[in-house]
């Protein structure tokens, strides 16, 4: 028996306070991609099937009930009752919490009390970017309130997290912007923006993500679904010996692309999150894919949870079964032995990350 006592949940999101109907739960559990197709439902996916198999044993319920059954139930007692018994029922003992969606989620704090966990704040740059364009009347001071703004955050956050190469692939250069690029773009985009505007300039993304390097905390980027091998490579190798460890999240399905990288680069990690808890069942097949070609201490577990408390759940058991089933196999068949497949479970359950993020 392969056991993960502890789970740092390297990347993560709040949980909505409000509750929830059939069709926004369902929107959820689509992660962003919009609405199921007439006559179909997102109970139908993989973390759908997941998420009825894993959550309503923690409400009081037997897995698989039907979705009607389950969110009656979780009505019943209550956005907070619910939220606390699937969060405590998780394993999570620290979630490090990406700030920067919007919506009405808990932050850091709250999520922490709620999961009787711990809880560490992550950075998105172009939220705190564009914040600090909203309050910046001219380009000389919202480029040094953004120098200022990244500087201070760095005190507080664990790491910074970075949307720039899925919103312009550009901003992945091998250098930083120079000082006369970087005051014309943020000249077009401050004339042009209305308070609120999301920044997409591809100028400001690098120049931002070069600051962020400079500051010395993990950056963990978005991989959206671009093959990380062709987007993150250049990058990657311009970065190398900086200082600076780079996540790269949400890489399924290019996970064996990001592992690649993990392999190549002494200071690029790999998320596992988004390749299980998208693959729900199949999970332990994408998770022993992935042991291919990483060195095991450059392997992260996280949820990728946002929203909805359930995927916090999915996510760590999804990790659990899969993890316990690949190491065990290798063990039962006397490639392993069982000491290492523990200390290994442990360092990609919690120890990298505690490692990576200064937990200790």
């Amino acid at each position: 028996m392969i056991e993960t006592p502890s789970l740092v949940d390297q990347h993560c999101h709040g949980v909505l306070r409000t509750e929830l109907g059939l069709g926004t739960f369902e929107a959820h559990l689509g992660r962003g991609e919009g609405p199921p197709a007439p006559g179909t439902t997102f109970f139908d996916t993989q973390t759908g099937f997941a998420v009825r198999r894993w959550c309503p044993p923690l409400l009081g319920l037997e897995a698989h009930c039907p979705p009607a059954r389950y969110l009656a139930r979780r009505r019943e007692l209550g956005v907070l009752e619910a939220g606390r018994r699937l969060l405590r029922g998780s394993g999570i003992t620290t979630y490090l919490v990406d700030t920067g969606l919007p919506g009405d989620l808990t932050g850091p704090g709250e999520l922490a009390s709620t999961g009787a966990a711990q809880a560490r704040e992550i950075v998105r740059l172009e939220l705190l970017a564009e914040q600090v364009a909203d309050t910046s009347g001219t380009v000389d001071s919202f480029l040094a309130n953004l120098a200022e703004s990244v500087h201070g955050a760095a005190h507080g956050a664990v790491a910074f997290t970075s949307v720039a190469g899925v919103r312009a692939g550009e901003a992945l250069a091998c250098e930083p912007p120079g000082p006369g690029e970087v005051r014309g773009a943020a000249g077009r985009w401050l004339a042009g923006r209305q308070v609120g505007g999301e920044l997409a300039d591809p100028v400001l993304l690098r120049h931002l993500l070069w600051i962020a390097v400079a500051s010395g905390l993990p950056l963990q980027l978005h991989t959206g679904a671009a093959d990380p091998q062709c987007s993150f490579g250049d990058f990657a190798r311009a970065t190398a010996g900086l200082g600076t460890d780079l996540v790269l999240l949400h890489g399924y399905p290019h996970h064996r692309a990001a592992a690649h990288l993990a392999g190549v680069f002494p200071h690029v990690y790999a998320d596992l999150g988004s390749a299980l808890v998208r693959t729900g069942a199949r999970a332990t097949a994408v998770l022993a894919e992935i042991l291919e070609l990483a060195p095991f201490g450059k392997l992260l577990f996280s949820s990728g949870a946002q929203g909805l408390p359930e995927l916090h759940v999915v996510g760590a058991q999804l990790f659990r079964e899969a993890l316990g089933r690949v190491l065990g196999t290798w063990v039962a068949e006397g490639a392993w032995s069982l000491t290492d497949a523990q200390r290994v479970a442990g360092l990609i359950a919690a120890g990298n990350a505690r490692r990576v993020y200064g937990l200790d």
